[in-house]
């Protein structure tokens, strides 16, 4: 991935003028894509490859937040509360089923009070040993507006309740709802999480500065291939979906090749998993596991190979760089 086009250089985390406004999150350096050194996955795959199913529960009338609605229309939003009411119901059984037949061992984004309203869930998940991480209690409970103390114990209530019902140690995060405030990674990771989805910054992983000082790693997370995001924002229709998937797949393959890349596909069973919806993922998704150099693995498996074989080594060429 070298390339002789011009490199730019953009600060540390620097205080601007006298506002105390931060110019970035202070989180991870500025690190160019062709520069780094040469990422390997188990038996020359070019590609980690991982599903990322949004298992969650919203409250029909949850608390008010005052800087976020929960529901776009009045509450009790029984059309908004119905429609992800389906994906628990029916569309996660199909989505399932999917992931079965393709040999994808889902990483799921867990609102973990998910666990007490449905188990059945639950159980079925662990038979197929997906992975559960954090994605909050509620995705109707945010956390702007939280202080510290609050925060923590919202992160830590979420990953002992994984631990109870499924025997795992949480490893990784997505903040609920996609909210979080600037200490969210520091938080989780002293609770013991190794990973965060939070970050959208990258095709690779890449180290996160935490204040513990211990290793901690952003997975990529694609928002771009998010269901909820093609389906709902940007209004794209399935077929075209399916396509979209394959594109980005064709482009990390061939890039794997010098190094490797990571694929996430995040979903709701709620979007995918509605009829007409399922058959241009599945196609997707049968394009992608008939290659055979590609690791089809979950985010946990993708932070601890990157820790283990390329963290430090990661570090190193950031401090060299930053350094020139």
């Amino acid at each position: 991935m070298k390339s002789s086009r011009p490199r730019l250089r953009f600060a540390k985390r620097a205080v601007s003028g006298s506002s105390g406004m931060n110019e970035d999150p202070g989180l991870y350096e500025y690190w160019a894509y062709d520069e780094r050194p040469k990422i390997t996955w188990p038996n020359g795959a070019r590609v980690a490859f991982w599903v990322a199913p949004n298992i969650e529960f919203y409250e029909l009338e949850p608390a008010i937040n005052p800087h976020r609605k929960a529901w776009p229309r009045p509450i009790p939003d029984i059309l908004g509360y119905g429609t992800r009411d389906f994906g628990n119901r029916v569309g996660h059984m199909r989505m399932m089923e999917i992931l079965d037949r393709h040999g994808v061992r889902g990483s799921i984004s867990l609102s973990t009070a998910l666990c007490e309203h449905h188990p059945e869930i639950i159980e079925l998940c662990k038979q197929r040993n997906w992975e559960f991480f954090s994605h909050g209690i509620y995705n109707t409970r945010y956390t702007y507006g939280m202080d510290e103390d609050q925060e923590r114990e919202m992160i830590e209530d979420a990953m002992a309740t994984i631990y109870r019902h499924t025997g795992q140690k949480c490893a990784g995060y997505l903040a609920p709802a996609l909210t979080h405030t600037d200490i969210t990674m520091e938080l989780f990771a002293e609770a013991g999480g190794i990973y965060t989805c939070d970050l959208f910054h990258d095709d690779q992983p890449t180290p996160v500065r935490v204040r513990s000082g211990q290793p901690f790693v952003s997975v990529p997370y694609s928002l771009e291939l998010n269901d909820t995001i093609t389906y709902v924002v940007n209004k794209i229709e399935p077929r075209r979906y399916g396509s979209m998937i394959k594109a980005a797949f064709d482009r990390l393959y061939s890039e794997g090749a010098e190094s490797g890349t990571v694929m996430c596909v995040p979903l709701h069973a709620y979007q995918v998993g509605h009829p007409h919806r399922l058959k241009a993922f599945e196609e997707a998704l049968g394009y992608i596991t008939g290659h055979s150099d590609v690791w089809v693995t979950t985010g946990r498996e993708i932070a601890e190979h990157y820790i283990q074989q390329h963290y430090h080594a990661a570090n190193d060429s950031i401090a060299a760089l930053a350094g020139k």
